[in-house]
């Protein structure tokens, strides 16, 4: 099951490619173990950062669904959360993969991309979705750990 519908495909008929995000630079040197605990924050409340994942007004993904279940609320709005859903793991793999890979799996998810080094990016129902530099590159003043 996917979410499926619209493409981001331009008027030539070619989809938007992806590309290493420029080089950037942290306000403050930091480590790479500061790096992944920053990229864990992230994705774990990636609801307050555009889109949605797994909360809607404040409830987990089991109690909507309970709540959906019980209240026969339409499919619909079942589907728009996972689709939601769906969208979120597929930013989080695409930022943790090669390009090539990251471009397999935006095509497949539907993920219309604004900017190629995947800032912004839309799901086909218009939600907002945008990714900290921090989480798809390392910055250039990186503190190697030995």
């Amino acid at each position: 099951m996917g979410c499926a519908g619209s493409s981001q495909a331009k008027a030539d008929g070619s989809a938007k490619k992806i590309r290493k995000p420029k080089p950037w630079k942290h306000p403050q040197p930091i480590t790479k173990s500061q790096l992944i605990q920053m990229r864990e924050e992230f994705w774990d409340t990636s609801p307050h950062y555009g889109g949605r994942k797994g909360t809607v007004s404040g409830m987990n993904e089991k109690k909507i669904m309970i709540d959906l279940l019980l209240n026969s609320f339409a499919i619909g709005i079942a589907g728009d959360v996972f689709c939601r859903l769906e969208i979120w793991d597929a930013l989080q793999a695409a930022a943790e993969a090669e390009l090539s890979l990251a471009q397999a799996i935006v095509d497949s998810a539907g993920v219309i991309i604004q900017n190629a080094d995947l800032t912004v990016c839309y799901d086909e129902r218009g939600a907002k979705y945008e990714l900290p530099k921090y989480v798809l590159s390392e910055p250039t003043n990186l503190i190697r750990e030995t």
